[in-house]
Order: structure tokens, then C-alpha cells, then sequence
């Protein structure tokens, strides 16, 4: 029983108090699904926020900020997987390392310095794991990049250049993805966050979207 008491004390102490919480909502979501009460939504995280929703794991109905997090989580090396499994790994191991910290140290300042370790712990430990899990979701494809082209999408990034950009565009079945999108010189300076895209072409190599401002006439593609 002193043992069992001790947990309680280090898991309502700073900072294993600050992710407890989350995990109980974590924990109480997942017995929802199990019992049938919740399902597991679809993200665009097929390719961390840069792939094409395609059923399974890719299948995706998300705008506006529900997409912006899911970048978010890409630009992090999180992406791949649903958001929902990734937050979930995030606040368990997040969890779990504050806890050892609030165990383990008596003095405050270093239970201060178990939170960024936890932090860490979490980034890292979480990107490791969902490795696995993002290489099952290819196998589930129904949307194909090439689909995307000469579709309209809209910029969710605050600027859009060589080497970064983000756009989310729907697929003819309605479904929406926040894809990677790439622009230069003058099509690059016409875009900025809600901006309307054309994306015209697909890097096969780099995996992202060539784009131009819509309505501003045809893209100058070059000799």
C-alpha cells in the first residue's frame, strides 16, 4: 500500500501532473473505441501531412486547423500515421519519463529540468514508433498524386517558395489533403497563407507539387 501511495504522490506532483491529465482523456478515448463508441478518424497523415488521403490511414476530410496540425506534426517527423495515434504515443511517453523524473528527484528544480527531458523523451520516442506504422499505410491507396494535378488548392502555409510550402486541395470524392508545394519567383511571391494554387505538375523525386497563383494565367514552365 505505501507503494501504491507513492505513485499517487509522484503521479499528482509537478510536472507528471501536467501530462497526467491528457492521459486520462488518451486513455478514455482509446476505451471508447474499443467499446465501439468512437472510431479512429482519418488524416491526411499518409505522408506526414505532405501525402495524398487515400483510405486507410490516408483517407482524410480535415480543413483549416485540423490540416494546419497535421503539417504541424509533419514538419516534426511525426506525420504518417493518424493524428490521434501520434498525440496518443506523444502524452504516454511524455507521461511516463515526467513520472520517473517526479520519482526518481526530490528537489524542484530538478523535477523543472524533467520536463524538456520529457519532452524530448516524447518527440523522439514517438517518431521511433510510429516508423512501423508508416510503412503500413501505402498498401492502402486510392488516390494517386497524379489525381491532384490541375486541381485548385488552398496555400496553408504563410509563404510558399523552392524548398517549402504546404497546400491543402480536395480529390474528386471530396476527401482533402495538405499536400507539399513548391513555387518560384513571381509564383512564389503571389502565394501566401489563403492564397488559391494551381498545382500544375508533380516532382516524382522531390514528392511535392509544382504550383502557380490561380487565375493568374498559365504557369511559365520554362524553354
Amino acid at each position: 500500500m505505501a507503494g501504491f501511495g507513492g505513485f499517487w504522490d509522484a503521479a499528482l506532483a509537478f510536472p507528471a501532473v501536467l501530462f497526467g491529465f491528457a492521459l486520462v482523456v488518451v486513455v478514455g478515448y482509446w476505451l471508447a473505441v474499443l467499446l465501439g463508441g468512437a472510431e479512429i478518424p482519418g488524416t491526411d497523415a499518409y505522408e506526414g501531412g505532405e501525402g495524398v488521403g487515400t483510405g486507410g490511414f490516408g483517407d482524410t476530410g480535415e480543413t483549416g486547423d485540423a490540416a494546419g496540425f497535421s503539417g504541424g506534426l509533419a514538419a516534426l517527423g511525426l506525420g504518417g500515421v493518424p493524428v490521434t495515434v501520434v498525440i496518443s504515443l506523444l502524452v504516454a511517453i511524455a507521461w511516463f519519463t515526467s513520472l520517473s523524473g517526479t520519482a526518481l528527484f526530490d528537489a524542484a528544480w530538478l523535477r523543472v529540468l524533467t520536463l524538456p527531458v520529457a519532452l524530448l523523451a516524447a518527440w523522439a520516442g514517438t517518431r521511433l514508433l510510429i516508423i512501423p506504422l508508416r510503412r503500413l499505410a501505402p498498401g492502402e491507396v486510392g488516390i494517386s498524386r497524379a489525381d491532384f494535378v490541375g486541381r485548385v488548392g488552398t496555400i496553408r502555409t504563410g509563404r510558399v517558395g523552392p524548398g517549402f510550402g504546404q497546400a491543402e486541395v480536395a480529390a474528386e470524392d471530396g476527401s482533402t489533403a495538405v499536400v507539399q508545394v513548391r513555387a518560384e519567383g513571381a509564383d512564389a511571391a503571389g502565394l501566401k497563407l489563403g492564397s488559391s494554387a494551381l498545382l500544375y505538375d508533380y516532382d516524382t523525386e522531390g514528392e511535392f507539387f509544382r504550383v502557380a497563383p490561380f487565375g493568374l494565367g498559365p504557369p511559365d514552365t520554362g524553354p
